[in-house]
């Protein structure tokens, strides 16, 4: 019986580029990049191999702007959770800490793209610049909150010294996010969550824990 044909419908230019990166991820996901081959994209993506080329120059232009787009869409789900609401400065970085630890972002699936990608990194210089700039965007976010949370407490500190506290927590995190996309099962429930807002606590000296419960 062959195989029914395949109903292409006009998207905007962006729908077309972000169903391109979320096929891509979903193929790096499950297989890893060697699978993300120009024709298994379009397959997954339901569009022809040329519209790939219409929108990216290569592959690898491809790649670098699903992994910039995995990246970023992380960051802003953890900016999401720390917006300033009626709660403090302290609150906003409790929030973010736990976000930063729990799904969607700490997940087996957001490690499987990392596992996918990061190997690129060193032999991509393209790719480097954008991990490098999702990385300090992030780690720039962090050295924020933990800077207005410091300053509510009457403990303002120079700029060298938020960012040496920004990098600490951020690698005590990195930890956290391992942990919970390799082996999820090996937790309490709100066990990485506790244990990140204390170890963040500890290291900037504001106690964290009492927001465990908002998590």
């Amino acid at each position: 019986m062959a195989e029914p044909r395949r109903i292409f419908r006009r998207e905007p230019p962006e729908s077309r580029k972000e169903a391109l990166m979320r096929a891509t991820l979903t193929l790096v996901s499950r297989h890893g990049p060697a699978a993300a081959t120009v024709r298994a994209i379009a397959q997954e993506a339901g569009v022809t191999q040329g519209m790939i080329r219409h929108y990216f120059s290569s592959k690898e232009d491809l790649l670098n702007a699903a992994y910039r787009f995995h990246m970023l869409g992380q960051t802003q789900v953890i900016d999401a959770a720390a917006m300033p609401g009626r709660d403090g400065a302290r609150e906003r970085l409790a929030r973010m800490i736990v976000a930063s630890v729990t799904p969607p972002v700490a997940a087996p699936e957001a490690l499987s793209l990392w596992a996918g990608f990061i190997h690129m990194v060193w032999r991509d210089p393209a790719m480097r610049k954008t991990h490098e700039g999702t990385y300090l965007h992030y780690r720039d976010l962090l050295q924020r909150r933990i800077a207005d949370a410091l300053a509510e407490a009457g403990r303002g500190v120079p700029a060298s010294e938020e960012r040496q506290l920004a990098i600490a927590s951020n690698a005590v995190l990195d930890g956290l996010w391992l942990e919970a996309g390799a082996l999820p099962e090996a937790f309490e429930g709100g066990e990485l969550i506790r244990i990140g807002l204390r170890s963040v606590g500890a290291i900037i000296g504001i106690d964290l824990a009492e927001d465990e419960a908002k998590g």
